[in-house]
């Protein structure tokens, strides 16, 4: 692929991450975190079984055993699990909290990328790092008075925190396979890994009938759109950025999604955008455009 390939499919992922966050909010009121991320994965799972001999045919890639073991406990650590306590996260503390918590998603990646891969950052790559970090916290950083304390806030904390460790672990985890099979393919192993992750979880905590979709109200219109934008596309380009390059510099232009809500809030839901938001956006574009650079 071209110079610059992965760097775009990152931050895109992070577009259609904010959107999909938008929407699984809304949803989120409708339906417990486990169905939600059952039943939408189940979508994308559909939305695979199609979309992988259209791109690789149908000759099936020779995965090893210990790649195919790396893909599906990626898919039941960073979709299973994560997505599940992201998902009831996101009920406690609201998009604008989690978008700020989310921005220790980086500095994870960044160290298990240190330890388990090798990588390191160049000066100045870490200096977009740092510019992304600080316009994230800025933009994101919910203002005085915007929005009441939630009334379980450490509970939410922590599942959002370990939700994200669980997601910086499934992608070190998962990064070589990406570098040496199909990206499809990889991609409908971590989503088996995790549908049969949701489904033992449920059994265990006696809620396998949330694994089945209500018979009044179920928004599947809205559903349909969050899975395949908010999922399929974010997955399939995120998995496609850590594919490409890096590890750590994927997660790093990732943080852009929290600064993508901001300003989708802001033109979609006409929420007010202050200057400090501004300016976390002007620092956040520009950690990018020195990331980009740095290439």
């Amino acid at each position: 692929m071209g110079k610059g390939f992965g760097e775009l499919c990152s931050i895109l992922s992070a577009l259609a991450w904010a959107i999909g966050v938008m929407l699984y909010r809304q949803l989120g009121a409708r339906l417990p975190p486990l169905q939600l991320n059952f039943l939408k994965n189940a979508m994308v799972l559909l939305m695979l079984l199609p979309a992988i001999p259209l791109l690789h045919g149908l000759t099936l890639p020779a995965f090893t055993a210990m790649q195919i073991f790396a893909a599906v406990s990626s898919g039941l650590l960073g979709i299973g699990i994560a997505d599940t306590l992201y998902f009831r996260a996101l009920n406690e503390l609201g998009a604008g909290r989690m978008g700020v918590i989310g921005n220790s998603y980086s500095p994870f990646v960044i160290v298990l990328s240190f330890i388990f891969l090798g990588e390191r950052l160049q000066p100045l790559q870490i200096a977009g790092f740092v510019l992304v970090s600080l316009g994230v916290w800025l933009a994101a950083w919910p203002r005085p008075g915007q929005a009441p304390r939630p009334a379980h806030a450490v509970r939410g904390f922590a599942l959002a925190l370990l939700a994200i460790v669980l997601m910086a672990i499934s992608i070190v985890l998962v990064k070589r396979v990406l570098e040496a099979q199909p990206l499809l393919w990889v991609t409908g192993l971590r989503m088996l890994g995790a549908l049969a992750g949701m489904v033992v979880i449920a059994m265990l905590r006696g809620e396998t009938a949330l694994l089945t979709p209500p018979t009044v109200g179920m928004p599947w219109r809205k559903l349909a759109l969050a899975a395949f934008v908010g999922q399929f596309l974010a997955m399939v380009l995120w998995l496609a950025g850590f594919k490409y390059i890096q590890a750590s510099i994927a997660a790093i232009l990732g943080e852009t999604a929290s600064v993508f809500i901001l300003v989708l809030a802001w033109f979609w839901l006409r929420e007010p955008l202050g200057r400090r938001a501004v300016v976390g956006v002007g620092l956040t574009l520009s950690g990018v455009s020195v990331m980009l650079w740095a290439r």
